[in-house]
C-alpha cells in the first residue's frame, strides 16, 4: 500500500506563511516546516512538498486540486494531504490514514473550524471538476464534502479532530490545551514567547498550570531547545 500511496504536503514558505499569517513570525513558521517534514518522513511514506513556488491557478481551490493531479500523475494510486498548520499531527495519523483507505473511499482528518487538516484520497474518487467547485477556506467545507461522499454512496472514515493555526484564537486554543501538545511543538511555543511577547503572559499562565500539577513532566521546556 505504501508504494502506491503519496503525501502532498501542501503548505507555503515560511516566509510567504509569515506575510499571510502576521500574528506568527517566519522563525515560527520554518520550525512549523521542518516539524511537518519530519512527521511525513517518519512514515516512511513517499512525500512532496508543494509550496507557492511549484502552486499553479490564481485560487487556492486551483492550486490544491492542480497539485493533488500532479501527485495522482506520477503514477500513485493514493495520496494524503496535509497542510503545516496543525502542531497537533502525528506520524500515526498519516499510518492510519494508509491503513483505513484499505477499506475506505476516503478519509478525514476535520478540523474545529469546519475544514479539514488531512484528507486521504484515492485516484478513482477524484473528480477535479468537483474539487474546484467545493467551498474552500470556509466553515462549510467539511459538510459538504461529507454531503458529496454520502450521495455517491461512497464510504468515509474520520481521524480525531484537530485545531489548526490560521488566527491568533487557534494560538490561545493551542495554548490551552498544553498538555496535550506534542514535545516536538514545545520548540514551537519558546519560539512564541520569544517573537510573540504580546502572548507571554499567558503562555507563562498556562506554564504554570501545567508543571505545577501533580502527574506533570518536570522542568522548564526550554531544554527542548538546547
Amino acid at each position: 500500500m505504501k508504494k502506491n500511496t503519496a503525501i502532498l504536503i501542501f503548505a507555503n514558505s515560511a516566509k510567504k506563511d509569515a506575510e499571510r499569517k502576521s500574528f506568527l513570525s517566519s522563525d515560527v513558521f520554518l520550525e512549523i516546516n521542518s516539524q511537518t517534514l519530519k512527521t511525513a518522513e517518519k512514515s516512511g511514506i513517499k512525500y512532496f512538498h508543494f509550496s507557492e513556488k511549484n502552486q499553479i491557478g490564481s485560487s487556492f481551490g486551483e492550486r490544491f486540486s492542480n497539485a493533488i493531479e500532479a501527485i495522482f500523475n506520477k503514477g500513485f494510486k493514493n495520496v494524503i494531504t496535509i497542510g503545516n498548520d496543525t502542531p497537533h499531527l502525528k506520524t500515526h495519523h498519516l499510518l492510519d490514514t494508509l491503513h483505513q483507505l484499505e477499506k475506505n473511499d476516503l478519509v478525514l482528518g476535520p478540523s474545529k473550524d469546519g475544514g479539514f487538516y488531512l484528507m486521504g484520497i484515492k485516484k478513482e474518487h477524484f473528480n477535479k471538476n468537483t474539487f474546484l467547485k467545493l467551498p474552500w477556506q470556509t466553515s462549510k467545507l467539511q459538510k459538504c464534502i461529507s454531503s458529496l461522499i454520502e450521495s455517491k454512496n461512497l464510504t468515509i472514515h474520520f481521524l480525531e479532530i484537530l485545531n489548526d493555526l490560521d488566527t491568533k484564537e487557534d494560538l490561545k486554543k493551542l495554548l490551552h490545551s498544553f498538555k496535550a501538545v506534542p514535545k516536538s511543538v514545545l520548540n514551537i511555543l519558546v519560539l512564541l514567547i520569544i517573537t510573540q511577547k504580546k502572548f507571554f503572559a499567558d503562555i507563562i499562565i498556562n506554564l504554570k498550570k501545567t508543571f505545577s500539577t501533580p502527574n506533570s513532566n518536570k522542568g522548564s521546556p526550554l531544554i527542548f531547545v538546547i
